[in-house]
């Protein structure tokens, strides 16, 4: 049903079929593969009778616009703890949040680099009360767990599957979910990423210990070359190809995951990156958010 073929000269030329696996088409309640991220997290912190959600995220936060209206939806308070000045008037995503009823506060870049330390955590507990807590990006055992289920619905044979790279939750998980001698590729959309690899095999390594499942061997990467000059970054080339790419293919796409790591798809293709006769899935990971009108 989400799987739509991208017919390209370059890819007949190379021998190489690609499909978008469009996760923009689930409801918008989900809001694409942020709902797989945060469904095992609110079911967990209903068990632990938690209230309130607090998590953090930058001002263009996918993450803490989903948090923010799964909390409304599911009756949780909520805290977003954002990175930077705050500046007014908000932008959509956060003023979408607010309406939403969370409660934002605001970090300057260098304390908010403490965010996962536990002593800045018991500090924020202090602030705010008890919390149940979702690290940036919504990135855990949790999240990995429910990514995994992204591929069980996927029928179609393939050889590759290509996803945005934020904070490795959702590639953690197509790690776990993906069958034997597959390949996963993630496409970093932020500057300097290196420290994903890193933090996939922490994600990986946690998701073994909690539920006691050795994980097969399986080769993934993480491509950091289309970032474009950082998170929330674009320029004329970038939005060049999505103009293109919309018009030809119908597909909406914005700059931040979904068109930097189609970029680098075609881009690698042209390359020879991918060897003949290969079958590529791209993971639509919606976050349209930033060419839709706000509720």
């Amino acid at each position: 049903m989400f799987l739509q073929k991208i017919q390209e000269p370059i890819f007949l030329k190379k021998k190489i079929l690609v499909y978008i696996y469009r996760l923009d088409l689930l409801p918008p309640h989900f809001s694409g593969n942020k709902w797989f991220k945060l469904k095992y997290n609110l079911e967990n912190a209903k068990k632990q009778k938690k209230n309130t959600l607090l998590s953090f995220g930058g001002a263009y936060s996918n993450h803490i616009y989903t948090l923010a209206k799964l909390s409304k939806a599911y009756n949780f308070n909520a805290i977003g703890i954002i990175r930077g000045e705050k500046n007014t008037p908000l932008n959509p995503i956060l003023s979408f949040a607010q309406k939403s009823g969370m409660h934002l506060t605001y970090l300057d870049r260098a304390t908010y680099k403490q965010k996962h330390t536990p002593p800045f955590i018991k500090t924020l507990k202090k602030q705010f009360g008890d919390f149940y807590y979702i690290p940036e990006g919504g990135s855990n055992v949790w999240a990995v767990k429910g990514s995994k289920e992204i591929i069980n619905q996927i029928s179609l044979p393939w050889d590759y599957i290509c996803t945005p790279c934020g904070t490795a939750g959702t590639l953690a998980g197509l790690v776990v979910g993906a069958p034997s001698k597959k390949k996963i590729l993630g496409f970093a959309v932020l500057k300097n990423a290196s420290f994903l690899k890193n933090d996939t095999h922490r994600l990986l390594k946690a998701y073994e210990q909690t539920f006691h499942t050795p994980l097969n061997h399986h080769t993934f990467d993480i491509n950091l070359n289309y970032h474009f000059g950082g998170y929330a970054k674009k320029n004329t080339l970038l939005t060049h190809f999505i103009t293109n790419f919309i018009k030809k293919h119908h597909i909406p796409i914005e700059y931040i995951y979904t068109g930097k790591m189609l970029y680098g798809i075609y881009d690698l293709a042209n390359k020879n990156f991918f060897p003949p006769n290969t079958t590529i899935l791209a993971l639509h990971t919606g976050g349209l958010y930033y060419t839709q009108k706000f509720e």
